[in-house]
């Protein structure tokens, strides 16, 4: 039905093309992030699963006793050097063998394993022995030295700990109560003027932070407490400069969370006769303790993930040490460090920095997860 002189109304969907385009580009977006996100799990989880697996050759300082013929199952060793046990691989020159029984100083043996031929060796030949990277030696053992074959990733994690938790013992109070004042004290004219100065930290290049945790950090903390006991290189001036690195985002985010919070809240505090700085802190900040909590979840998880701060101020080799005082290398700094390097590709080293980052990866992720529970758990939706 239409009246007189008026166009025909059609009730029919219309095709938008331009909605479907922008749909379609946004699609693709998220598209590329979670297959780029991927593709890095899945080159580090190929590469550490290289540096699981691959055969490791250290030197037992167990020579051969007496010459050995290629066709003779039987070999005498030296007193010298690591036990060889029942089972274990080892390798003569290029001849890799496998032990199949002990009786004193004789070794019977199966001989040319791996493709590798069966050859003459004289007396005095240095016996290898194999292994392999193992998790339980990964995550256990005290030392992180690839040039001779030990692969414990402790050092390197407390290090990046200990630089992460001083940069949280930093950016914390002054992130949060920067908050807090830019919320809940300071004028719409100063926070206009404070908030583009605090955000011009994050634009700061990390070198510049690395340099100025070496040039003035260190330099001050050795006059508080003494050049003998300070050292150069050492975790806690990279975890101060860190702090202040990661400080505009905990305030920005924090401040977020506070803003949010209804204006109704504030005023019934008011009401009831509370101060500002009571309403501040036993309304407004635990009414925003969701954001607040998961602004210092990626705080931590930015912290962990730095890597120029602590490639030049922190040290350059791995300590198992809890005094901030020292220089010790966290797993970042490492990477840096050794890829640096003159390394071989597929060589043990060149797989030992994959296995790092995939480790990096899983802590930083499961900061992530913790942090969306956190959200979910103490989330408060007022109407």
């Amino acid at each position: 039905m239409r009246w007189e002189g008026e166009a025909e109304l059609s009730l029919r969907r219309r095709p938008r093309r331009r909605e479907a385009l922008i749909q379609g580009f946004l699609f693709l977006c998220g598209a590329l992030s979670i297959l780029t996100t991927v593709g890095i799990v899945y080159e580090l989880g190929k590469e550490s699963l290289s540096f699981f697996t691959r055969q490791l050759w250290e030197n037992s300082n167990k020579p051969l006793a007496a010459d050995l013929a290629p066709d003779d199952p039987v070999m005498l060793v030296g007193t010298a050097g690591a036990a060889l046990r029942r089972g274990d691989l080892i390798r003569v020159h290029d001849e890799i063998m496998q032990v199949t029984a002990i009786q004193g100083l004789r070794l019977t043996v199966e001989r040319g394993l791996r493709g590798t031929a069966a050859a003459a060796h004289a007396a005095g030949i240095q016996i290898f022995r194999g292994n392999r990277v193992t998790l339980l030696e990964f995550f256990t053992q005290t030392q992180w030295n690839p040039q001779i074959g030990k692969f414990g990733i402790l050092p390197l994690v407390n290090a990046t700990l200990m630089t992460s938790i001083v940069a949280m013992l930093v950016a914390l109070p002054l992130g949060l109560g920067g908050a807090i004042y830019l919320s809940e004290y300071a004028s719409a004219r100063a926070r206009a003027m404070l908030k583009p100065i605090l955000e011009m930290l994050a634009g700061v290049p990390t070198v510049v932070y690395g340099y100025f945790a070496l040039t003035f950090m260190t330099p001050m903390l050795r006059s508080i407490f003494g050049r003998d006991l300070v050292e150069i290189y050492n975790t806690g001036s990279a975890g101060i400069a860190i702090g202040i690195l990661i400080l505009p985002l905990v305030t920005s985010m924090s401040e977020d969370a506070l803003n949010a919070v209804p204006r109704a809240l504030r005023e019934g505090a008011y009401a009831l006769g509370g101060t500002r700085l009571e309403t501040a802190v036993k309304v407004v900040v635990p009414a925003a303790f969701s954001g607040i909590a998961a602004a210092l979840l990626v705080a931590v998880s930015r912290a962990i993930g730095e890597t120029m701060v602590v490639a030049i101020a922190a040290g350059a080799g791995p300590a198992l040490t809890l005094n901030p005082f020292r220089g010790a290398e966290t797993m970042t700094g490492h990477i840096v460090r050794i890829s640096g390097g003159d390394l071989s590709y597929d060589s043990i080293d060149y797989n030992s920095i994959f296995a790092i980052g995939l480790l990096l990866f899983l802590i930083t992720l499961g900061l992530n997860l913790i942090s969306q529970r956190v959200v979910r758990r103490f989330r408060e939706v007022y109407e």
